[in-house]
């Protein structure tokens, strides 16, 4: 296997670098902290995103766009970026069914 490319690598450190408990980076901070092109960092995070090197954690309303867009992270950072959970919805989450 090739190994990852310098647009590629350089998305995936600023993934890493951005990612909080309380905010994941857009495809277009992505773009600005690694300084790569729009259009090269809009397909190389579609490959990352369909290889499983980024994940969508959530979608965030953002001033640029009509639709709220995806934030990004790394799968190690996952539980990070997710933070803290709803308790709540936790222990509804949790229930099991009754199959009959």
């Amino acid at each position: 296997m090739r190994p990852a490319g310098e647009v590629r690598q350089a998305l995936f450190d600023a993934a890493l670098a951005l990612t909080t408990p309380e905010r994941s980076p857009t495809m277009l901070e992505l773009a600005h902290y690694a300084q790569v092109g729009y259009v090269a960092a809009r397909r190389t995070v579609d490959n990352m995103r369909r290889a499983g090197d980024l994940v969508p954690v959530r979608w965030r309303k953002v001033d640029y766009c009509n639709r709220p867009v995806a934030e990004y992270c790394p799968p190690k950072r996952l539980k990070q970026a997710v933070g803290a959970g709803c308790p709540l919805r936790d222990a509804f989450a949790s229930w099991s069914r009754a199959v009959i």
